[in-house]
């Protein structure tokens, strides 16, 4: 299944690019099981994604939990929290 990940403020910074197509493997089933597996692809994804509980994630842009399914999803955004002020 081909996806659209959006990358956001740090998480952009670290891969060097604002989104990228990517065919997860079939297993991959979740968000966390995403972010696992997108982890292994570079040095610059195990940076992006090593602190996990620091990242806010939707799918269609409806934010999720990282035990969300990714299937049926064209969309992926992965960011770190938003403040306001």
């Amino acid at each position: 299944m081909t996806m659209k990940l959006v990358y956001f403020a740090r998480v952009r910074e670290a891969l060097g690019r604002d989104s990228e197509d990517i065919d997860f493997p079939a297993n991959v089933r979740s968000v966390s099981e995403a972010l696992d597996w997108l982890a292994t692809q570079s040095p610059n994804h195990a940076e992006a994604f090593a602190d996990r509980s620091k990242l806010r994630f939707a799918l269609n842009q409806r934010m999720v939990k990282a035990d969300a399914a990714i299937s049926g999803a064209s969309e992926f955004a992965i960011f770190p929290p938003v403040t306001g002020g």
